[in-house]
C-alpha cells in the first residue's frame, strides 16, 4: 500500500516535505481554497514549493478546485507544476462548493461548478497534447491556440477524483485513473470501486483501470487512548462539529497497531493508497507525525492489497 502526507499549512509545506521524502512517503500532498475557515493554501504554489525542495517524492494535489479557474489557466498551471517537478505531480481535482464565498468572489455560479469541472477536464486533455486547439464550450472559448510547454506526462497526469454520490462514481469511472473517497468505511469502498469499474468498463476501459485511494484523518500514539482523545478533539475543531460518534466509523486513531489494522479493512476493500491528514493540536503534530513516519508507515509499505477487482 501506498502512502501520501497531507500538509495544508502553508508555512509547513517545504519542510514537511523534505521530511515526507526522506521518512519514505510516496505523495507529498496539498489541497486548495481560495477562502475556508482556516489557513489553506493554493495548490499549485504549495506543490511547486514541494517541488523544488525534494527531487523524488510525488506532488498530489488533493484536491484542485478547476471550477475557480478559467480552464485555459488551469490547463497552463497543470501543465507548469507538471514540468518543474519533472513529471511528478498527480492531478486530483474536484468540484468543491463547501465554502460558496470562494465561488461568489471569483463570479461563479455555485450551481455549474459541476459542469465546470468536467468542461475544464476537457479542456486541459485538449490543451495538454500541444496541439492547436479550437473549443467552443458552455464556459470557454478558445480559438487556434497551443499550449507549451506541455507536460512531462502525457496525455496529462494522473486523474485523481473524490466523491461517494452516483454521479461522482459515473465521473470517476469515465475520467480517472484514482478515485479518491473521503469519509468512507471499507464496505462503502468495495462497492463504490465495483460500481466505478463497472462504468469504465462500459467506456472502453479496462474494468479494473481505476485504483482507490483513502483520505485519513489519524492520530496514532503509543498511547492509544490519548490519540484517540486528540484526534477527535482535532477534527471537531477542524470541521466545528461533534465528531465522537464518527470516530470509530471514519476516523484513524490509537496505537500503530490499531490504525494498521484498520488500514488492512480498506486494503482488502481495494484501496491501494492511503493519504494521511494528521489529526493534532499543532504544538503535538511533531510527536504524532514521528510515530506515523517511524512506526507506522513501515506497516503501510507492508499491506497488500488482497481484494480481485
Amino acid at each position: 500500500m501506498k502512502a501520501g502526507l497531507s500538509v495544508l499549512q502553508p508555512e509547513l509545506i517545504i519542510k514537511e516535505a523534505v521530511f515526507a521524502e526522506a521518512s519514505g512517503f510516496d505523495y507529498l500532498a496539498s489541497g486548495e481554497h481560495l477562502f475556508f475557515h482556516g489557513a489553506v493554501p493554493n495548490a499549485f504554489v504549495a506543490l511547486a514549493a514541494a517541488a523544488g525542495a525534494t527531487d523524488e517524492i510525488r506532488l498530489l494535489a488533493s484536491v484542485a478546485l478547476p471550477p475557480l479557474y478559467p480552464a485555459a489557466l488551469f490547463a497552463k498551471l497543470v501543465a507548469s507544476l507538471d514540468t518543474v517537478s519533472g513529471g511528478r505531480l498527480e492531478l486530483g481535482v474536484g468540484a468543491g462548493g463547501e465554502y460558496p464565498a470562494e465561488f461568489d468572489a471569483v463570479g461563479v455560479d455555485l450551481a455549474t461548478r459541476f459542469r465546470r469541472l468536467e468542461e475544464t477536464l476537457t479542456v486541459c486533455r485538449l490543451l495538454c497534447t500541444g496541439e492547436t486547439i479550437t473549443f467552443q464550450g458552455e464556459f470557454t472559448h478558445l480559438d487556434n491556440v497551443q499550449l507549451n510547454p506541455v507536460p512531462v506526462q502525457l496525455p496529462m497526469p494522473p486523474l485523481w477524483l473524490p466523491g461517494r454520490k452516483k454521479g461522482a462514481f459515473q465521473r470517476v469511472g469515465r475520467l480517472a485513473d484514482v478515485w479518491l473517497p473521503y469519509m468512507v468505511t471499507p464496505t462503502m469502498l468495495s462497492d463504490g470501486l465495483e460500481e466505478i469499474n463497472t462504468v469504465a468498463a462500459l467506456h472502453g476501459r479496462s474494468a479494473k483501470s481505476v485504483g482507490a485511494s483513502i483520505f485519513a484523518w489519524t492520530c496514532v500514539d503509543s498511547d492509544g487512548e490519548w490519540a484517540r482523545r486528540m484526534g477527535i478533539e482535532s477534527v471537531e475543531r477542524i470541521y466545528n462539529q461533534d465528531f465522537g460518534k464518527h470516530a470509530d466509523k471514519y476516523l484513524f486513531l490509537g496505537t500503530p497497531t490499531q490504525v494498521l489494522s484498520r488500514l488492512s479493512e480498506f486494503a482488502k476493500a481495494g484501496a491501494d493508497h492511503v493519504i494521511i491528514a494528521v489529526a493534532a493540536k499543532p504544538e503535538d503534530r511533531k510527536r504524532v507525525l514521528q510515530t506515523i513516519a517511524y512506526e507506522l508507515l513501515p506497516g503501510i509499505h507492508e499491506i497488500t492489497n488482497h481484494r480481485n477487482r
